[in-house]
């Protein structure tokens, strides 16, 4: 076991907390809707970025490269200011999303390069001009852009021009669970001196004023190179820094006459340490070097193309020369850390590769974010304090007053969606459960607690609107992470895990089956499911049309839900037989759901299509006749999803399981004869539950793998390309409504936001693409294949067919025979200098056509499904095809 799998180990069995410190800041806490407290919601003016400085949260606190403890009670972040800009830079800036052209999107360029499960080491860049930074040029460009442009971007103000800028590494290493170093090295890329301040900003998040803390933190000065943290809960922390400096006190308190013309109450506020740096303004720092807020003041003159560093040490203890050891203990725990990835990549060959998914990991990692909402506190104010206006106890999440999180999660983006969503969550936890299996478990179960889900057994959406529908993938995520512990733990299953999970899924199978299902049909509706803008229509508001939406892939998700159950229940039958009856239930389900999709209320309505050979959404107009509407999309590609191989001796295992089997050969031969065969053994004696038989899936697969269609260079497009030059239009009670093949951002704003789903490559549909055609490969064994292209006597398997969609996914981010990454697009910057070309952002989705990253630039929560790509690309490859080699043409 490598030392940091030891602290893994630690931490599961409680003998040593090292997961209470990590990188739990967010990126933004501003315009958040828990910060909202206004009549009408408008989350994103009630607090802005500008109010950010002078504002204290009441739930969560933001910085840069920051960490606190698990329950946020003490922050640690840096501070930056280039002597130009109007304020110090102590958090990222970007446009709300009613100011971008695609929505919110950060304006800065950083980078998440390595961290450790435990954070006992880890590292990010930050990029810092040396110019003003242009906040009002950002606003004003991309206010004037419309739909139709790209998003004008920090590297396009020219603000790197000539390479002005800082490089700023910061770099933590824990020499205990509570004993950190950190080393902040800047580099001053530019061709003259430029100076730079630097400061670790220390702070208590603002607890005190709830009556739930009788105690007043403080932190004060104990002399010129250090301060002291005390809260009566957890003691003294001392942060020692390298040199005598400049150590600055203020309170984490609401500047109240700036903010809103109101007579201070306090004298010493947040912003205190801001107007020191930038104006010499002293009337905000207490002189008696005491508060809630501190920060050191470093003044750094950088030579052109030279560096400098920081060294800074957080520790319960004062002892004699406490930053001796802090290069050899950041180089160990680097070690450490490069031993750990180690063992994690033994197979992978690729240089470039293994970069790419350590950097995934990484991401994942920094995404940690702790997350604190309490919907009953917030809708009626705390005591004592300003009461909520009225409109908010009718308004966004009022029927959620049961739940209350006070976590870390793994956030999709801590900048763009620092917010736990409930579907990306579920993706976000494969590939951590490849290093940290218990924390993906941690994850996948939290959302599932009764003070998390709905009483009624939905599970809460995102912040919003918890009310929200997304795709019912958690069943799915808790089955794969559970067969990755198993097999990380030498062939033993978690059991608790599993039952435990097992129990709240079925209520919210249930609330699926109650709410989704209006007619009782085994047709389910569901809304968007997360596919914004996949439709003629906002499919979350189909009454607008006065008729009701029947979906092809609200349908398939739950057929899948039903076999992920079906697995899971056969998986717990390993540990206690009485599963295999709530086994024959998710059959039976399954098997319903098939039945009506083929056949809807014995109406002879079909979400198949016989004469395009693929799946569509119905939609019924009251009093006229249901419209198949024929948009081919990743909607007709999701029945893929609802397959499930089962080893046949476990049927001899189950004489109940097996009965019901028997029984329903016998008695319903038309439902078991539209789903794959399954009284036909497979390989190795393999049996196939699936939506798809032989034809519809060779029909699938062929209009998936036309490049005239869903097939791009980099993934399955999610709209067909088709419709680039052939707009579907359809007439819907007067209105004429049209989709048309988009490959990049959105042009339009039906779903809101910079949702796009016409068009790009979105990695949780690829990924599941791909699993789906090795479930059906592990059946065939090799004996399925489909003629691709039509005629040219070259078949492939199933095997070969998602390979190949896995090297394309993965080339996106690899370096192509120009040393180019697809991902950066044209970006020269990006693609050839040395300080940018080989750091890697996961966007949100990418470019259907060119694979370049569009939306959020770090949501290295799905997009992290990569790393898992690599590690399945080379575990189950016996020999390693050139990565740079198509398996196929297109």
């Amino acid at each position: 076991m490598s030392a940091e799998h030891i602290r893994l180990q630690e931490d599961k069995e409680r003998k040593k907390h090292w997961k209470k410190w990590g990188p739990y800041l967010t990126e933004r806490q501003w315009g958040t809707v828990r910060e909202d407290y206004s009549p009408d919601g408008a989350a994103w003016e009630n607090v802005t970025h500008d109010d950010a400085r002078s504002k204290a949260y009441r739930w969560g606190e933001e910085g840069i490269a920051g960490i606190s403890d698990h329950k946020q009670k003490l922050c640690l972040a840096w501070g930056f200011w280039n002597g130009k800009d109007p304020f110090i830079k102590e958090r990222l800036f970007g446009l709300t999303g009613n100011q971008g052209n695609h929505g919110e999107d950060v304006k800065e360029i950083y980078y998440y390069l390595d961290s450790t499960p435990t954070h006992s080491y880890m590292k990010m860049l930050y990029k810092y001009p040396q110019a003003e930074y242009p906040y009002q040029k950002l606003i004003d460009e991309n206010r004037k852009a419309g739909k139709l442009q790209d998003e004008y971007e920090l590297i396009d103000t020219g603000v790197f021009d000539e390479d002005r800028y800082f490089d700023i590494f910061i770099e933590y290493a824990k020499n205990d669970a509570e004993d950190i170093f950190s080393i902040v090295t800047v580099h001053n890329r530019g061709p003259e001196d430029a100076k730079l301040i630097v400061m670790p900003t220390v702070w208590f998040r603002k607890t005190w004023f709830t009556g739930h803390e009788p105690f007043m933190p403080t932190i004060s000065k104990l002399d010129d190179h250090s301060i002291k943290a005390f809260n009566p809960k957890s003691g003294n922390y001392i942060f020692t820094f390298c040199s005598n400096t400049d150590l600055v006190f203020c309170n984490n308190e609401t500047n109240r006459e700036k903010l809103y013309g109101i007579p201070k109450d306090q004298i010493f506020c947040k912003d205190g340490i801001n107007d020191f740096i930038v104006s010499g303004d002293r009337r905000g720092l207490n002189p008696q070097n005491m508060g809630t807020k501190a920060a050191a003041i470093f003044e750094l003159e950088i030579p052109a193309g030279g560096s400098k560093s920081i060294k800074m040490r957080m520790q319960h203890q004062i002892e004699e020369k406490p930053l001796e050891s802090s290069k050899e203990s950041v180089e160990l725990r680097k070690k450490e850390a490069d031993e750990f990835y180690d063992t994690i990549q033994d197979r992978v060959t690729d240089a470039d590769l293994k970069s790419i998914q350590r950097q995934a990991f990484a991401g994942l990692m920094w995404s940690k974010q702790f997350y604190y909402y309490d919907v009953n506190r917030w809708l009626e104010g705390d005591a004592g304090r300003y009461t909520p206006p009225e409109q908010r106890k009718k308004g966004r999440n009022n029927n959620w007053r049961h739940l209350q999180n006070y976590d870390i999660i793994s956030m999709p983006d801590k900048w763009e969606y620092p917010w736990y969503a409930a579907w990306d969550l579920a993706f976000h936890c494969i590939p951590i459960a490849r290093i940290d299996p218990e924390f993906a478990k941690d994850q996948l179960q939290l959302l599932l607690n009764e003070w998390y889900m709905h009483p009624n057994g939905q599970i809460p959406a995102y912040e919003w609107n918890f009310s929200d529908v997304n795709p019912p993938v958690h069943a799915y995520a808790i089955q794969r992470v559970y067969q990755i512990d198993k097999k990380l733990n030498g062939g033993k299953g978690d059991q608790e895990f599993l039952e435990r999970a097992m129990h709240k899924l079925m209520l919210n199978f249930t609330w699926w089956v109650n709410q989704k299902d209006s007619d009782g049909k085994n047709i389910f509706e569901g809304g968007f499911l997360g596919l914004d803008n996949i439709s003629l229509f906002d499919r979350s508001h189909a009454s607008h049309y006065q008729g009701k939406l029947e979906q092809a892939d609200g349908t398939s998700w739950m057929a899948m839900f039903s076999l992920n159950l079906l697995r899971i229940s056969l998986d717990l039958c390993e540990f206690n037989k009485v599963y295999q009856f709530t086994a024959t239930k998710f059959l039976e389900h399954f098997l319903y759901i098939a039945g009506a999709m083929n056949n809807i209320s014995q109406e002879h309505i079909s979400l198949w299509d016989d004469e395009d050979s693929f799946f569509y959404d119905v939609f019924h107009l009251k009093g006229k006749e249901p419209k198949k509407l024929k948009v081919r999309s990743i909607v007709g590609l999701i029945p893929l999803f609802a397959v499930e191989p089962i080893r046949e001796e476990l049927f001899d295992d189950l004489p109940e399981f097996k009965k019901r089997l028997d029984f329903f050969l016998s008695e319903k031969p038309k439902l078991a004869a539209l789903v794959s065969s399954w009284i036909q053994p497979g390989y190795d004696k393999r049996r196939l539950f699936s939506l798809l038989r032989g034809h519809r899936m060779k029909s699938v697969l062929h209009k998936m793998l036309d490049s005239d269609e869903f097939l791009s260079d980099y993934g399955i497009r999610s709209l067909s390309k088709y419709y680039e030059k052939n707009p579907y239009g359809m007439k819907i009670n007067g209105d004429t409504l049209s989709i048309k093949y988009t490959p990049g951002e959105s042009d339009t704003r039906m779903f809101g936001g910079n949702s796009n789903w016409r068009g790009p490559i979105w990695f949780p549909i690829n990924f599941l693409i791909i699993e789906s055609l090795k479930k059906f490969d592990f059946y065939y064994g090799g004996d399925f294949s489909i003629e691709y292209p039509t005629g040219s006597g070259n078949f492939l398997t199933m095997d070969i067919i998602a390979k190949e969609l896995s090297l394309r996914c993965m080339r996106i981010f690899m370096k192509d025979k120009n040393g180019h990454r697809p991902v950066y697009g044209k970006n020269k910057k990006f693609q050839e200098d040395p300080h940018f070309k080989d750091y890697i952002l996961f966007y949100e989705y990418f470019h259907g056509d060119s694979g370049k990253g569009l939306g959020a630039s770090h949501q290295t929560g799905w997009t992290a499904l990569i790393a898992e790509m690599i590690h399945k690309y080379y575990k189950f490859s016996e020999v390693h095809h050139d990565v740079n080699t198509p398996l196929f043409r297109s």
